[in-house]
């Protein structure tokens, strides 16, 4: 299926525009991938439960706050589970409540029914209604639910996790959702793996002055005849006057207009009309190779754009980053432009870019694009007279993922300025000895500060600077707790400080250069080699598995690092928890993922 066919594709539950439209027009919204976060909510209104309800919440650890008289509980994907069975206990006749997020049940005297299809919206719907009159202007349980404040911000997500809703897809993790989908479609003969791309027709000339002039003259005897090698590169005049005639100034400047055909040596006019800007962009970083530009030659008809050696050495560019709004345009332009240069023996290599890393765009405060119009632009300047760069430096690095942004948080920076006010003092003030250090404790902080070594040169490596700041902010609190005891001054100790300054100095450079050279360390920390971690220490002993049926958490257990993906299996199936949501069920598959998660699908 190609574009133009008036067929549409719709992902209500996980397209923000798709979301807003089935809203609207009342279209149902099934969730069909499970949230990342794990976060869930419930509100339980006045008469709901019988007595004892809120006692048993705060038991379970699950706390709540009252709202006008209804009960507003915020849920982890763990705690929704146990909550889900003590809200069952407590429902009164003719009472009924939900959890939406994580999960989507909707929780009656004599049933819980599922939020996982249209027909199952429908009678959710007809049973809300018969016992609640004032919704019947509903028309979805999503317009139902949408009415709830509380409960918008887990109504609608757009990240990747694992398949909810879709029967035997259920469970599948997300990296690799739409791989086993396509190929079960390819089996059915329904559907194929295909590459579509969203080309749009793009002008190579415009009527302007800026831009590469299009090496073009025209004759009355010749016709177009094309500019010879040796008059290369066409240089645009200095002097054009830029007049209010809606047309390119080139074309009233006789110096430039005005020429002789290469041809037969009669008058001609040179063409007007310069490149599009995207031809240069698409391939101006290999004009930087080009042995006639530096050593400012005129080019020849045996003369190649780009030194071949200076590209083996230099090419392809090792990252690229910038906005999506390239991506259907100078990115594919330029990745035309190299495979053009690979055909024709200029380069060896078929990618212009080895990495790519869309950025995000950070927001007003009120979640709109920053304008001056709409008053809500965030000046950097004013920020870094009062908090410093380093600051607002870290903020920006901490408050977002890198492919994502979002709307700026005004509290968020005095989080970060609080942060490396500690670390200052944690780096010069003395510590409390406490006596002399166990050898459990120096191992601890070596372990800790080479697993944070590796954290952080994995996260800096994939743009994940969101959770280098983490893990930084999660190193300085291991640090300021063995200030207290006798680890301080040791080795150990002083390995663990210089690390953490090494660590920050890309972050936040100016702090970590001030207390590098107060600790008396060679100059500067901006040129020091990266600290390499020991990867015996560096290994994780034990990790978390998450344990998922039909990509539900339903349990967790800790397991050693190196478990097998059989071990694994047979842990998950064996889980207590587990064994009582399964039941008599037979698992039809069970799904690792190494180091993370096993999902059990029924």
């Amino acid at each position: 299926m190609t574009y133009g066919t008036g067929a549409i594709m719709a992902v209500p539950s996980h397209d923000e525009r798709d979301f807003a439209f089935a809203l609207k027009f009342g279209l149902p919204i099934i969730p069909v991938i499970a949230r990342p976060d794990g976060a869930a909510r419930s509100c339980v209104a006045p008469g709901t439960m019988q007595a004892g309800f809120a006692q048993a919440l705060s038991e379970a650890g699950i706390s709540f706050e009252e709202r006008d008289g209804a009960l507003c509980v915020a849920l982890s994907q763990e705690q929704a589970t146990r909550y889900i069975e003590i809200a069952r206990a407590h429902i009164q006749p003719g009472g009924w409540t939900e959890v939406v997020g994580s999960e989507w049940v909707f929780i009656f005297a004599d049933e819980v029914l599922s939020l996982d299809s249209a027909a199952a919206d429908a009678a959710i719907l007809v049973r809300r209604q018969a016992l609640e009159p004032e919704l019947r202007d509903k028309r979805t349980v999503m317009e139902m639910l949408w009415a709830v404040p509380f409960y918008r911000d887990v109504l609608f997500h757009a990240e990747r996790g694992a398949m909810i809703h879709s029967e035997a897809f259920s469970g599948t993790p997300g990296d690799c959702a739409a791989q086993q989908v396509t190929q079960w479609l390819e089996e059915q003969g329904k559907g194929e793996f295909a590459v579509n791309y969203r080309l749009r027709d793009w002008l190579i000339s415009r009527q302007r002055y800026w831009g590469a002039p299009i090496p073009i003259v025209y004759c009355g005897q010749c016709g177009a005849v094309p500019i010879p090698y040796e008059d290369l590169p066409v240089l645009l005049p200095e002097d054009a006057e830029f007049a209010p005639t809606g047309e390119s100034p080139l074309k009233y400047h006789a110096g430039f207009l005005n020429t002789t055909c290469p041809r037969c040596g009669g008058p001609a006019t040179r063409e007007t009309d310069t490149m599009d800007t995207f031809v240069c962009s698409s391939w101006y970083h290999y004009a930087y190779l080009s042995p006639y530009y530096r050593a400012d030659e005129p080019a020849h008809r045996d003369s190649t754009p780009i030194d071949p050696a200076e590209a083996d050495y230099w090419l392809p560019v090792d990252v690229y980053t910038g906005g999506i709004e390239h991506a259907t345009m100078h990115l594919i332009y330029t990745r035309f432009f190299t495979k053009a240069m690979r055909d024709m023996g200029l380069v060896a290599f078929d990618e212009p870019m080895t990495m790519l890393h869309n950025q995000g765009t950070i927001l007003g405060e009120d979640g709109e694009k920053m304008s001056k119009s709409r008053g809500n632009v965030i000046a950097p300047d004013a920020l870094v007279a009062r908090y410093g760069a380093d600051t607002v430096r870290g903020y920006l690095m901490f408050g977002w993922r890198w492919e994502q942004g979002g709307p700026w948080d005004p509290n968020g920076i005095e989080g970060i300025a609080r942060w490396l006010n500690r670390v200052w003092n944690l780096v010069l003030e003395p510590g409390d000895a406490g006596g002399a250090a166990t050898e459990e404790e120096v191992a601890y902080l070596r372990r800790s500060t080479h697993k944070t070594i590796r954290r952080v040169t994995d996260d800096i490596e994939a743009f994940a600077f969101n959770t280098t700041i983490a893990g930084l902010m999660e190193y300085t609190n291991v640090l300021m707790k063995a200030r207290q005891t006798g680890l301080y001054g040791t080795p150990a100790w002083d390995e663990a400080v210089e690390t953490l300054l090494l660590l920050l100095t890309p972050c936040c450079p100016h702090i970590s250069e001030e207390l590098w050279a107060r600790l008396g360390k060679p100059y500067s920390v901006h040129q020091q080699a990266w600290p390499k971690f020991d990867p015996d220490l560096a290994a994780d002993e034990v990790i978390t598995l998450i344990l998922q049926i039909n990509g539900k958490v339903r349990s967790k257990l800790e397991a050693p690092a190196g478990i097998s993906e059989e071990q694994a299996r047979e842990a998950a199936l064996a889980d207590e928890r587990m064994q009582r949501f399964i039941g008599d069920a037979k698992p039809r598959k069970v799904i690792y993922v190494p180091g993370r998660q096993v999902n059990v699908v029924l």
